[in-house]
């Protein structure tokens, strides 16, 4: 977590590190590929008593090889968002994106979970997903509806991704295969749990 504590003051750095937290409407989670973002984010919501929608992003694997990953809703809904099959301008490595699975589908769901659940997911905000300018447009107005805002955001500096990084309202968390239970607690505790 950051936060910072003024010289001469009687105040205990850790109450003040939560209450800085606790005051931010967006908790992000940043770390390597592999380090259980998306575990943590499922862990945290099958914990809590509130609404969610939004979107996390999965592997698709065949015979144990990724072959791309899709998008899955929280209600069930999903789509290829890259695969080594589509062909596309938009790539990141041997993945084509697939920009129209994304606005219909993440975009969609996201525009949902601002009108009509109390949090929103987005799982992740990535290079995969940088691709749409509506996604893009999606998370502002995620960030700005003052609704508390649980995902994932790209460990590597991306002009965009950086921008929201240092919205004031976002914290960055970074996971560690180590850090579960901490970060875990620390979100329940941001979510008011």
């Amino acid at each position: 977590m950051s936060c910072f504590v003024y010289k001469g003051t009687n105040i205990d750095t850790d109450t003040l590190c939560k209450v800085d937290s606790y005051m931010k409407t967006a908790y992000l989670l940043s770390g390597e590929p592999g380090s259980g973002k998306t575990t943590i984010i499922k862990e945290v919501l099958s914990k809590v008593n509130k609404s969610a929608g939004g979107f996390y992003t999965e592997e698709i694997r065949n015979q144990g090889v990724r072959q791309g990953f899709q998008i899955v809703t929280l209600d069930g809904r999903s789509a290829v968002l890259a695969h080594i099959s589509v062909r596309s301008p938009h790539r990141v490595s041997k993945y084509g994106v697939d920009i129209d699975s994304m606005d219909k589908v993440a975009v969609l769901a996201l525009k949902q979970a601002i009108q009509s659940k109390d949090i929103i997911v987005i799982d992740e905000i990535g290079k995969m997903e940088l691709f749409s300018p509506s996604f893009k447009d999606a998370v502002i107005e995620a960030l700005d509806s003052k609704k508390k805002v649980l995902g994932t955001i790209m460990l590597a500096s991306h002009p965009w991704a950086d921008k929201i990084k240092e919205r004031p309202e976002v914290e960055v968390t970074k996971v560690t295969r180590f850090n579960h239970d901490e970060v875990i607690n620390q979100v329940l505790y941001w979510l008011g749990t």
